[in-house]
């Protein structure tokens, strides 16, 4: 039965393994995916234009520490919202890298820096074209905070997707957590002993979430002191001049926070957790 179950395709599949991780809710949470998701609307003075964004990933956004960052980045940029919230969050003396490895997406991305944010500010937002798993190659401990929004699987669109719902099956969300593992493990090797990484998701599976952070601290984290998980300390303050915003409440999980769309008016579903290297690596 086991082998049948790991072998099924399409909804009945994804219905299968969804159910058996929020049992009773799962119902509640798909009725919320076909509801509006709860969108604000973030403009900047002196932009062209507004970005309209989930609520749930501004809160994410938000829960990056900046005061006193000098060289951020946000490793999995496109297409652009959360680079706009670090961007007009970050302080003056600050410089944000927003990297995507998509040709397309950059270019999305692009456009929306040129757009949505002013012209002082884009001066110190450099874009660029990168594998980021693979950037540690390159550099290592270089940036003090590192946003890394990684691709997911993305449960909301797959559900009301049925090209993608009908193919579904459980091993994609295993070759998905392989290429957010690369990510985060070469994120955390970017990052400056001090510095804050923020890992972000818009999964609902916790090999996604949580047990992406539990392999970091086993990897990391064996004498208990080289990094530590911090708590949620945001500030709504730095926003409220440019963004009319209610946020969402969050769950706690065991290492982060997770916002469900069926508790919080259809924001979400986003997990976020934030980690402080506390010691090098390399030493």
């Amino acid at each position: 039965m086991k082998n049948k179950k790991q072998n099924q395709i399409g909804s009945a599949a994804f219905e299968d393994y969804y159910r058996e991780i929020y049992g009773q809710r799962w119902e509640a949470l798909k009725k919320s995916f076909s509801e509006p998701n709860q969108s604000v609307e973030y403009f900047i003075k002196g932009s062209q234009k507004s970005y309209f964004l989930d609520s749930a990933s501004v809160y994410a956004a938000l829960n990056l520490p900046l005061k006193g960052a000098k060289n951020i980045l946000d490793l999995c940029a496109a297409p652009g919202g959360k680079t706009l919230v670090l961007a007009s969050r970050m302080e003056g003396d600050a410089v944000l890298s927003s990297n995507e490895r998509s040709g397309e997406r950059k270019h999305r991305l692009d456009v929306v820096v040129s757009e949505c944010l002013p012209p002082e500010v884009q001066e110190r937002v450099k874009t660029s074209c990168s594998d980021g798993a693979t950037w540690c190659t390159r550099q290592t401990e270089c940036f003090d905070r590192i946003l890394l929004d990684a691709p997911c699987s993305s449960e909301r669109h797959v559900f009301l997707d049925p090209k993608y719902l009908n193919i579904w099956t459980k091993s994609r969300i295993k070759t998905v957590a392989m290429e957010e593992w690369a990510l985060l493990s070469g994120a955390y090797r970017l990052l400056e002993v001090g510095g804050i990484l923020l890992y972000s998701t818009c999964a609902l599976s916790p090999v996604e979430n949580d047990l992406m952070i539990e392999k970091l601290i086993k990897k990391y984290n064996k004498d208990g002191t080289a990094l530590k998980i911090l708590e949620q300390n945001l500030d709504v303050n730095e926003i409220k001049d440019f963004v009319d915003i209610t946020l969402p409440g969050v769950e706690k999980t065991q290492y982060g926070y997770q916002i469900l769309p069926d508790k919080q008016g259809g924001a979400g579903p986003i997990y976020f957790a934030i980690i402080q290297k506390q010691s090098s690596f390399l030493s």
